[in-house]
């Protein structure tokens, strides 16, 4: 295994140059917002923070985050304001954008590094006024925590993470940030013992110290503050993915662990019902959030209509289309449905059922189980057709969020081998795919 670990830390660790060329972008960036953030009295200086300033980034993948400090007592208004204001100033010359986390911050590139300007407050540990204060903090204590080795295995298992396609907090994602990775091997030690405990990963299984009780499937307590679990914003798919990617590798140590790979699909996508539509350009995390609310609820009501929605995923492109997509086991159903009721001796039950069903059953019986069962014709037997229905008459009962109800009404709904959108299609093959190496038991 060492030689492996050996040979992907060629790959995962800066070279003298790459880290002399980011270091200039470093301080270009800095001397940038430095001169347009000293011109303001709310502002109590500007901070690199992240995994730059950490010593954990990537080669190929370093952003670079200038914090930018404010008074408590600055009002949150003015917060936002002066936060884009400085950031569009700074970076003016790199055409500027907004982007959005719980507070706008200002992104740009200078050559091949994105250079973000956040705002947060200038707060006591503790007494966070924005998710952004955490931050700095963050910083810190992994600058004192983690020795220059287990840096390095930080970069293994950020490698590692990003090559089984679970890397990545933003809402599109779902998976382990870049300080979750910190925190794993802060708490194991190395790349290696990291996998070995997640590998074995228990329901529930806390990662840390805390005296909070928390429900997700995994929970890691950030440690600078307790109260607080890192895991509940991470997948429970994700969280599989990496258990099996990890016991695939302990089971048999592999570079191509640590490089993007195709997945094989052995069936085909007709049965992908794909609905997309045109929607408006906002923040990435908005829209995502907006598109999975809206991917869950249809699925909810697919499931409850009959339709067995196998798994479900959603997609943005470029030109600003969003699809719902389903995999299911059929879009059409048999025109007769079973009911099972109560068994015979429940008197009140039995009734109810009888009451409820009378009218709408073929015929009514007791099976071998004792219990009263009803035929009745499906009320929907067309997965297309139920869909466009919901949406159109119904879109209350179908969940779909306020800020997609404009949008979503001039809907398509196409299935997988049939749509045209190359992005869509490639995340249709993606439904219906399999990951070879960690769905392994040899």
């Amino acid at each position: 295994m060492n030689q492996i670990l050996q040979k992907a830390s060629k790959y995962t660790i800066p070279s003298d140059l790459v880290q002399k060329q980011k270091s200039a972008i470093v301080e270009q960036a800095v001397n940038l917002v430095q001169k347009q953030a000293s011109g303001y009295s709310q502002v109590t200086g500007i901070e690199v923070v992240g995994s730059y300033a950490k010593g954990t980034w990537l080669p190929k993948k370093a952003d670079i985050d200038i914090f930018v400090k404010f008074h408590v007592d600055t009002p949150e208004k003015e917060f936002v304001e002066l936060g884009k204001k400085i950031g569009f100033a700074s970076l003016k010359d790199f055409k500027p954008y907004v982007r959005y986390a719980e507070h706008p911050f200002v992104e740009a590139q200078i050559k091949d590094t994105k250079v973000n300007v956040v705002p947060c407050y200038d707060v006591q540990e503790g007494s966070w006024k924005s998710s952004a204060d955490r931050s700095p903090f963050h910083t810190k204590f992994m600058i004192k925590s983690l020795t220059d080795t287990m840096k390095n295995e930080v970069r293994l298992l950020k490698a590692f993470l990003k090559a089984n396609e679970i890397y990545g907090a933003e809402i599109a994602k779902q998976g382990f940030s870049g300080y979750v990775a910190e925190v794993l091997v802060l708490n194991f030690g190395s790349f290696e013992n990291v996998l070995k405990a997640i590998s074995e990963l228990k329901p529930g299984q806390v990662i840390g110290n805390t005296t909070k009780s928390f429900d997700t499937k995994i929970v890691i307590i950030d440690p600078i503050d307790q109260n607080r679990n890192l895991g509940a914003a991470i997948s429970i798919e994700n969280i599989g993915r990496f258990v099996l990617a990890s016991r695939a590798f302990l089971r048999k140590p592999s570079v191509s662990l640590f490089a993007s790979r195709k997945r094989k699909s052995k069936m085909n996508i007709k049965n992908v019902l794909i609905i997309s539509f045109k929607y408006k350009q906002r923040s990435p995390d908005i829209i995502w959030g907006q598109i999975k609310r809206t991917t869950t609820s249809l699925a909810t009501q697919m499931n409850q209509a009959g339709f067995f929605v196998l798994k479900r995923s959603s997609a943005i492109t470029e030109d600003n289309t969003a699809a719902c997509l389903f995999l299911l086991q059929s879009t059409r159903l048999d025109d007769l449905q079973e009911r099972i009721g109560p068994e015979f001796f429940v008197a009140d039950h039995v009734e109810k059922f009888i009451a409820a069903n009378k009218k709408k059953s073929l015929t009514i019986w007791i099976n071998d189980d004792g219990k009263v069962c009803s035929l009745q014709k499906r009320q929907n037997t067309d997965a297309v057709q139920f869909l466009r229905k919901l949406i159109q008459n119904n879109i209350e009962k179908a969940g779909v969020p306020a800020g997609l109800k404009s949008e979503i009404k001039k809907f398509k709904i196409t299935s997988g081998n049939i749509i045209k959108n190359k992005s869509i299609k490639e995340a249709a093959k993606e439904l219906v795919s399999i990951d070879e190496t960690i769905f392994s038991s040899k």
